[in-house]
């Protein structure tokens, strides 16, 4: 029985060298189908014409577009912030304008009010007669110009 066992052993050696050569052998064409096109596609980009120029153009283009609207957006931004103050310091002086003026109509209807009062005490203070005693003074009048 050894005998079987080696010749088992053998026979499944060489099987296995004989399936192992054939992968290799696969492997080989399949790298060199590989190899062979990657040759080609690197031959067909080399061979194409280039067009770097006209792509760095666009580039250029581009980024002078982008700085170019990058400033007229922060112009814009400052002088709007600039206008929204000076808006709001009118603002503020109109207001203060119109309290002036409404303090100013204030004290002149004050003032006119204190006068009417005072002239009021004025003429209450400069009669002769008390109010009550009016109509008899009304009379005396009368009978001394008779």
């Amino acid at each position: 029985m050894n005998g079987k066992a080696e010749y088992g052993d053998k026979a499944g050696q060489v099987h296995q060298e004989t399936e192992l050569k054939t992968q290799e052998a696969e492997l080989e064409q399949v790298l060199s189908n590989f190899r062979m096109s990657v040759h080609a596609w690197s031959e067909s980009a080399y061979s194409q014409p280039r067009t770097v120029a006209k792509a760095a153009g666009h580039r250029v283009w581009r980024r002078a577009a982008g700085w170019a609207l990058g400033c007229v957006l922060l112009a814009g931004s400052i002088s709007g912030g600039m206008y929204e103050r000076h808006h709001q310091r009118e603002m503020a002086r109109i207001e203060a304008a119109r309290q002036a003026e409404q303090q100013r109509i204030a004290a002149e209807q004050r003032a006119r009010e204190e006068e009417e009062l005072l002239a009021k005490v004025d003429s209450d203070v400069s009669r002769q007669v008390p109010s009550a005693m009016e109509p008899l003074a009304i009379l005396m009048a009368e009978d001394e110009a008779r």
